[in-house]
């Protein structure tokens, strides 16, 4: 049981990672031109762009920072949930 919860635990995890690439890979898709035209753009767009629409008004000026704030907040989620694997754990071994 307790090998389960940490297989839960790291597959979370790995998707929280794979998911902040796919924004990384998103924002610097914006500095080439037609590149949110290609099928590659239109995919990761419509994976990220419904997470990201929370973070849309965070923006200095013309500079938006929207997609390091989504980054943020998965960051924090991905700890809470380390966290939460530690206290899982600890009970179970009590």
């Amino acid at each position: 049981m307790l090998s389960l919860v940490g297989v839960i635990f790291k597959v979370l995890n790995w998707c929280i990672s794979a998911y902040i690439l796919l924004i990384v890979v998103y924002a610097l898709m914006s500095w080439l031109p037609g590149a949110y035209q290609s099928r590659l753009g239109q995919f990761v767009g419509r994976i990220v762009n419904p997470f990201l629409s929370y973070f849309d008004r965070i923006a200095l000026g013309p500079l938006g920072f929207g997609p390091v704030v989504a980054i943020v907040v998965l960051t924090l989620v991905q700890y809470g949930l380390y966290a939460l694997e530690g206290m899982l754990i600890n009970l179970m071994l009590s």
